[in-house]
């Protein structure tokens, strides 16, 4: 199993955010740390890789797009 490296840092929060985020985080049962963790990691994601970028220029350009007028032919192009 790949390990992974932790560093320690600083941020200045407002206290209610703070008190919001350790009652979110208690209430899922993980800790501050943890939940805050994921909470980063989900928002990095959420940005699309390139090659989804460009499929969404194409699809806006109609680029390499098939018209499917019933359900079975795309049922047929997802195989």
């Amino acid at each position: 199993m790949e390990s992974t490296v932790k560093v320690t840092t600083t941020f200045r929060l407002d206290k209610e955010l703070l008190e919001i985020i350790r009652a979110k985080a208690k209430a899922a049962n993980r800790s501050l740390n943890n939940y805050v963790e994921c909470l980063l990691m989900e928002k990095v994601q959420e940005e699309p890789n390139e090659l989804t970028k460009r499929a969404m220029r194409d699809a806006e350009n109609n680029v390499g797009l098939e018209k499917v007028e019933r359900a079975s032919d795309l049922m047929k192009l997802l195989e």
